[in-house]
């Protein structure tokens, strides 16, 4: 039809002035960088508050702090935004009548001595629930011993199964060994939490000189809980009520700051054991030689499963 709009695409800027355009966006980065600042405030107020937000961090796709803060702040459902354009990319359109929500979107920009920087412009993203395309796949699940042993595959670091760890520590990173000691005999959630902590204590080692334990230990708590969550794991073991009372008073650029490095280790974490995980599938390959069965195979039950009463 003649004149039809495309679903979802962004209006054409009505024209302004040079000077008048760059008011505008000015106050449009003003204000979007205010909001993230409130949910930073926000994020911190009590445990409901951060584990709201780091459960947003473990459902979401992997965007910068700024994004994952203002994103959160609009709707807490979203899994995993992209602009019109990248979604256009990927062959999905946005439905009709959708509203985008407020993004950072890096973009490069030239400077007045024609070098290129990189920056970032204020637009809008659409989650994949407001786009029309092709199902996709469900994330594969994984049993608690297959995450333990992914994790153990892909460690940045060694670690060792010890039965000499002091009454109360479930596992420590050792900086001069390069080593993670992991209690002997927890359950499976207990040590996979474990390890996912003491990972990210190496990964805040690795960063730069001048890392000591207490600076990241609740850094590290909290991106625990961002893997174990991205794992399907029970996380009702995690309080965050002493990680806020001790930021209550920071900036709302400490804040950040924090949020950057939790988000930082739970990442990277994270690609390692999907790299794991990736590794072994296609490793493993069909084999026409089989041996044959006399029984046939029975579905695996959950452990959550119940059996149903006769």
């Amino acid at each position: 039809m003649i004149g039809r709009k495309q679903e979802g695409q962004p209006q054409p800027e009505q024209q302004y002035t040079k000077e008048e355009y760059a008011a505008m966006k000015q106050a449009e980065r003003e204000d979007a960088w205010a909001k993230v600042d409130a949910q930073a405030q926000e994020t911190f107020k009590d445990d409901a508050s951060m584990k709201g937000f780091l459960t947003f961090m473990a459902q979401c796709t992997p965007q910068s702090t700024r994004n994952l803060l203002i994103l959160y702040s609009q709707n807490k459902e979203i899994t995993h935004p992209r602009t019109f354009d990248k979604w256009k990319e990927a062959g999905r359109s946005i439905r009709s009548g959708e509203k985008g929500y407020t993004f950072f979107a890096d973009q490069e920009y030239t400077k007045e001595d024609g070098t290129i920087a990189n920056g970032y412009t204020i637009t809008k993203a659409y989650d994949i629930s407001q786009t029309r395309g092709p199902q996709p796949l469900p994330p594969q699940k994984h049993l608690p011993e297959e995450i333990i042993a992914a994790m153990v595959e892909q460690s940045p670091v060694q670690l060792a199964i010890s039965d000499q760890l002091p009454q109360g520590v479930q596992a420590q990173y050792v900086p001069k060994q390069h080593t993670i000691f992991v209690r002997n005999g927890m359950d499976e959630t207990t040590t996979i939490c474990a390890i996912a902590r003491e990972q990210a204590h190496a990964s805040f080692d690795s960063v730069g000189s001048g890392y000591y334990r207490q600076a990241y230990a609740a850094q590290a708590y909290c991106a625990a809980y961002v893997v174990a969550q991205k794992c399907g794991l029970d996380t009702s073991a995690f309080h965050f009520d002493k990680v806020c009372a001790d930021y209550t008073e920071r900036s709302p650029e400490e804040k950040r700051g924090f949020i950057s490095d939790v988000k930082r280790a739970a990442y990277s974490i994270n690609r390692d054991i999907q790299r794991s995980f990736w590794n072994l599938k296609v490793a493993i390959q069909s084999d026409e030689f089989s041996i044959e069965s006399s029984k046939p195979e029975k579905a695996s039950k959950s452990k959550s499963e119940k059996v149903p009463e006769r």
